[in-house]
């Protein structure tokens, strides 16, 4: 047994804290200074993470070999597994040629690219976050906009951009089950926090990508669309989240979102059109189709909103999850001490695998595509050509994937990633600011709102508690925060770049793009629970 450590460092936070946070760093040098592809800075990070284990926190090779083994297996499944049959799905709707059909149904309802920015990046976005989360909305919404003539940086960031406000309930709402189910909050509780802290975020991300893809002009020229995708949407995020509770928060938030888009633009067109070459790398003449083509063309997205579904229903869930197999992890499992205040009080450090490749959403998006495969009648062997091509293609982004995974699992099971939040924690009157800044660290570490729940969940209730702060709120904070971390974090850049077929060179300026949007978005977040903690504690559960 070993028993982790926080302050190594001659037993000082602040020293021990600057240390630990020398693999994050490496990651930031190396892939926006030295503009490295993010598979080799991904490298470097872990290399870093694993001489910082070892030299000082004094973590045993074994235990570290094990803890970086265990994140890999993490990132290849159920992320990259979810990546993989996304990818697959968007390749079987080109290779038939149905995505030219979903393009132009699309571009039937507006050739504005902008609004086409609403309705895939944000508001189907959104839905497919609900339903699969994981990486799976950036993959098919970038792909999607990359198809409709936009350039792959832009459609690449705009997506980036676009997934955060859905984030917090993502994939059936995962991330706040895991928070309830660590911290014992109640369920409830943090979905209504949560909706009350992302809510007025959500009102404004629509307007906000359109400010980054065109400046104030272009809000002005559609402001009645935007306002109206992020009024539909915030209403329904609050208001859901609240009543009903977090599992459909996103999938009714995203329809609503559509639909008041699909209805306006009924009745209203925007005066000024938007093209511009950086947004555009080619714009062609939208050709009409049959309702049937158009049905067939959008199948195999329907038939992936119904597997999700289908796989969240609970009796399903717990069915597949009973052919789920536990893996104790090797030389990790029981084998680590967490010991006060990371932990309430001194036990042991559970690394249990769950070997899930049947229930968890990548499954299930891997029978909508081979069902696509049939019911567009694609030749068995062009299937089979498809799938290998699709392997080649992920094989840098899913290397970055388990490495950075490998990165985060290790910086926690050796102790750093407590004493990076302790130090947060150390903040005082200034923590609920802070508390949102450690979510949005967690996911740009692990690149999932779920993992940075259970990486910080407990510390932040424990630390609410020492500060008598609302422990619910500093939890919702983590989850809501969170969110602004996804769009920089390695997995959703190399998933983004993946999916639009970017250039390796292009993925460290991809990344510049999106961390000043990311730093004030999150730091907004801070704002927001600052307001709740100090002026209108009422207002939360």
């Amino acid at each position: 047994m070993w028993q982790q450590t926080y302050t190594p460092v001659a037993g000082n936070l602040g020293w021990s804290a600057f240390v630990a946070a020398i693999p994050l760093l490496a990651l930031l040098y190396t892939l926006g200074v030295r503009r490295m592809p993010s598979w080799k800075a991904s490298l470097v990070g872990l290399g870093a993470a694993e001489l910082l284990a070892l030299l000082v926190y004094r973590m045993p090779f074994i235990m570290s070999l094990g803890a970086a083994t265990y994140g890999a297996a993490f990132g290849l499944l159920p992320i990259g597994w979810i990546v993989y049959w996304a990818i697959v799905l968007y390749r079987i709707t080109v290779d038939t040629g149905n995505f030219a059909i979903v393009k132009d149904s699309i571009g039937s309802l507006t050739t504005d690219s902008r609004l086409q920015a609403l309705l895939i990046a944000f508001a189907f976005g959104a839905f497919v976050e609900g339903a699969a989360g994981f990486g799976t909305p950036v993959a098919v919404a970038a792909a999607m906009l990359a198809g409709l003539g936009f350039s792959p940086f832009f459609a690449a960031s705009i997506c980036l951009l676009a997934n955060t406000a859905p984030v917090a309930f993502g994939s059936i709402a995962i991330p706040l089950v895991t928070l309830s189910g660590l911290t014992g909050l109640p369920l409830q509780t943090l979905s209504s926090d949560v909706g009350r802290i992302c809510a007025p975020v959500s009102l404004i991300i629509p307007s906000y990508l359109i400010v980054v893809m065109g400046g104030w002009r272009a809000l002005k020229a559609v402001f009645p669309a935007s306002f109206v995708c992020g009024v539909a949407f915030a209403g329904t995020q609050l208001f859901v989240s609240n009543n009903l509770g977090p599992y459909l928060t996103d999938i009714l938030g995203s329809i609503a979102a559509m639909m008041a888009l699909i209805i306006l633009l009924r009745f209203w067109k925007p005066k000024q059109k938007s093209e511009t070459p950086a947004q555009r790398s080619k714009v062609a003449t939208v050709p009409r189709h049959t309702t049937g083509e158009i049905l067939i063309a959008w199948l195999p997205y329907g038939l992936l909103v119904v597997f999700v579904l289908v796989w969240g229903i609970d009796s399903v869930k717990a069915a597949l999850n009973g052919l789920s197999v536990p893996i104790q992890w090797p030389a990790l499992h029981n084998q680590i001490i967490r010991v006060p205040p990371v932990a309430a009080k001194a036990a042991p450090y559970a690394a249990v695998y769950m070997l899930n490749w049947l229930s968890v959403s990548g499954t299930a998006c891997m029978f909508a595509a081979l069902l696509s495969t049939l019911v567009l009648r694609m030749p068995p062997r062009q299937t089979l050509r498809l799938l290998v091509a699709t392997g080649r293609q992920m094989l840098f982004p899913l290397i970055t994937i388990a490495t950075v995974l490998a990165l985060a699992f290790l910086m926690n099971y050796c102790g750093a990633t407590a004493t990076l939040g302790l130090a947060f924690a150390a903040t005082s009157v200034f923590f609920p600011f802070f508390s949102a800044l450690l979510g949005w660290l967690g996911v740009f570490l692990t690149g999932s709102d779920t993992s940075s729940n259970a990486l910080f969940g407990s510390l932040q209730v424990v630390t609410a508690n020492r500060l008598g702060l609302n422990p619910a709120l500093m939890a919702s904070a983590n989850s809501s925060g969170g969110v602004m971390g996804k769009m920089i974090s390695l997995q959703s850049i190399c998933v983004a770049a993946a999916a639009t077929e970017m250039k390796p060179a292009d993925e460290a300026r991809l990344f510049r793009f999106t961390l000043r949007h990311s730093i004030l978005l999150a730091s907004l977040i801070g704002l927001i629970t600052i307001f709740y903690a100090y002026v209108a504690p009422h207002w939360v559960k």
